[in-house]
């Protein structure tokens, strides 16, 4: 969900359009403006979570104390689990990067570089919080031509930089081909303001999945993309020279060729027995 608050800046609405399209078809953004205030108030989240029974939500709002605020939060049985406010120091849309865009409904391919994404408590969690809003679809097996979009996220200097790339396979001259990265927008410098974390236990909570989910994995026993079960079945080698075939009439020599082939035969043993004398 893109939820716009009572007072939003130009810069905020055109960087939750950006993030619209890039989230495309998977995701609903709102547009009337809504006077919600996420860290002293959460109902109203919640209430639009389970209007559109989403979890992740993204609110733009901007203030003199807080000017170009974006709020990234993920939802927890229709409650809101945990919540980042980052302000936007600099930004460049989309439209501003004059090369071609990635098809909608790309699944990027996300890069994190920075040691605070993996020391820092905060940083981790925004980190897991940036991989559940781009990931997109899981998918088991993805082929070299459908990588074409890179989403990186840098921790510099106390900043929060996004960056979007999109993936051109070039000619090498070999079987694998040269990369190169040419950026597509949108561009983002964020600063990282206000943090509102789960506990620890409620943060294990929420990942847990049902034993219901789990597929339990059986020897031999499989399903295809329809969901068709495909059983394997071992057996010893058998004897196919005592295999009992089907007589049909069809296949039967009719009585002039019997009496031919008979003739031809006695014909033959003749000749062996005069050869012999």
């Amino acid at each position: 969900m893109l939820i716009r608050g009572g007072n939003t800046s130009e810069q905020v609405t055109n960087s939750m359009k950006d993030l619209y399209a890039l989230k495309k078809p998977n995701a609903v953004m709102y547009k009337r403006k809504n006077i919600v205030r996420p860290f002293d108030d959460e109902s109203s989240l919640e209430f639009f979570s389970e209007k559109s029974d989403a979890s992740l939500f993204v609110f733009g709002s901007h203030s003199k104390k807080r000017p170009h605020n974006l709020t990234i939060g993920r939802m927890y049985d229709m409650h809101v689990l945990d919540m980042v406010e980052l302000g936007i120091e600099k930004f460049q849309p989309l439209s501003s990067f004059a090369v071609a865009k990635c098809p909608t409904g790309t699944k990027p391919c996300l890069v994190f570089t920075g040691e605070p994404f993996e020391h820092d408590h905060e940083y981790k969690r925004l980190k897991n919080m940036f991989i559940d809003l781009f990931r997109g679809p899981v998918v088991e097996n993805i082929r070299l031509a459908g990588l074409e979009h890179v989403i990186m996220f840098a921790a510099v200097d106390g900043k929060i930089l996004l960056r979007s790339y999109k993936i051109l396979l070039k000619k090498s001259g070999t079987r694998t081909p040269r990369i190169e990265l040419e950026e597509m927008g949108p561009s983002f410098d964020f600063a990282l303001r206000r943090t509102k974390l789960a506990s620890d236990d409620l943060f294990k909570l929420a990942r847990k999945q049902p034993k219901e989910i789990k597929i339990k994995k059986t020897k031999n026993v499989s399903q295809d993309a329809f969901g068709t079960k495909l059983g394997r079945i071992h057996m010893e080698k058998q004897d196919l020279s005592e295999l009992q075939t089907r007589k049909m009439r069809g296949l039967k020599r009719q009585k002039p060729e019997r009496n031919a082939s008979k003739i031809s035969s006695d014909n033959k043993k003749a000749k062996f027995k005069s050869e012999e004398n």
